[in-house]
Formats: structure tokens, C-alpha cells, sequence
């Protein structure tokens, strides 16, 4: 099994990279070949609506995402982590997600509607950190989110998040939620 961890925060060794490790080595545990991207480093440029994707059937903005595209479609799971940032996820989260369009049509596409290149064949496991110490604070916005990948066609397996993470460190001190990651790895 291949499991990919991406990483959406400015931060390479915060809260969330914790997070998303702990994921990440629960499936090691199991025997799962594990690999991480820090969004934050790589170049990917905002989607601009082209729709090239839906006649040409890949996206045609030549920088890192086309890397990402491949190490999705031979992925088994996806682990994506973000720091909650004014209510949503950080700008290198979102600029991935919107570009995950490319990933609706495998073959030119006639109709509008989004046809799922991964089917439900890629297990998903969304990854969350917050300053706020209300652990139920975002639990609508996760929900958004569980359904958004759905629609994309990602077999959605849990969302998990850690709440009271100010300082980069702050997560190191939550053995539960971080022995609750592993287990979560674990079962992918």
C-alpha cells in the first residue's frame, strides 16, 4: 500500500507536519510504503479556469502539481494536513485542492458534471490543527470538507484534528490525539 502525506502549512516541523506524521508512521506500522510533500516548498500555481482539463484531459500549467498528479493516481490513501487559518485552510491547501479539477475527467469530457477519476478507489484521511481551544470549534467546515472530497471521488476515511495548537510545538503534548493518528494509519 501506498500511502501519500501532504503537508499544507508554512511550517515544516508545526503542529500539523506532526499530525500528519503520526498518520503516516501508523501505516508504516502496518507495512505501508509512506512518502511526504510539504505544499509549502513545492510550486503550484492557482488553477485559472482554464478548463483545458476537461478537452486536453490533464491540466496544462507545467509546474510541481504534475509530480502530485502521478503520486495520486498510484496512491492508496492520501493523508492532507492543514493549520486552520481565518476559518479555512491555509492558501498552499487550497491552491492543491482547486487543482484536483484535473483529476475529474481522465478522457476529454463533453458534459459539465464532474466524473471522478478516482472512483472511491483512494482511501482519505483529513488532518486538522487550530489555535482555538474549543475542540468542536471548525466541526461544521471538517464536514464541508469530508463531503468535498467525496464528490472528488475520495473514499473518505476520517477526519481528525488537534485543537489548542499555538506554538509549534503544542501537539507534542496531546498523547491522545497523536496515539488516535497512529491508530487512524494503522487502519488504512
Amino acid at each position: 500500500m501506498n500511502v501519500l502525506g501532504l503537508i499544507g502549512s508554512p511550517r515544516e516541523h508545526g503542529n500539523t507536519a506532526t499530525l500528519v506524521n503520526a498518520i503516516l508512521e501508523g501505516a508504516a506500522e502496518n507495512g505501508a510504503d509512506t512518502k511526504v510533500y510539504h505544499l509549502s516548498k513545492m510550486d503550484i500555481k492557482p488553477c485559472n479556469g482554464c478548463m483545458s482539463c476537461r478537452s486536453e484531459g490533464k491540466c496544462v500549467i507545467d509546474d510541481d502539481m504534475q509530480e502530485l498528479y502521478k503520486e495520486l493516481l498510484s496512491a492508496d490513501a492520501l493523508v492532507i494536513g492543514s493549520p486552520i487559518y481565518m476559518w479555512e485552510i491555509t492558501t498552499q491547501t487550497k491552491a492543491f485542492i482547486d487543482r484536483l479539477i484535473a483529476l475529474t475527467c481522465w478522457q476529454p469530457c463533453a458534459k459539465p458534471e464532474f466524473t471522478p477519476l478516482l472512483k472511491g478507489t483512494t482511501k482519505i484521511v483529513l488532518a486538522y490543527t487550530y489555535g482555538n481551544s474549543n475542540p468542536n470549534n471548525f466541526n461544521h467546515y471538517f464536514k464541508y470538507m469530508e463531503g468535498l472530497f467525496s464528490y472528488l471521488g475520495f473514499d473518505v476515511e476520517e477526519s481528525i484534528w488537534a485543537s489548542g495548537t499555538v506554538n509549534p510545538d503544542d501537539i507534542s503534548h496531546q498523547f491522545e490525539v497523536l496515539e488516535n493518528a497512529k491508530e487512524i494509519g494503522k487502519k488504512l
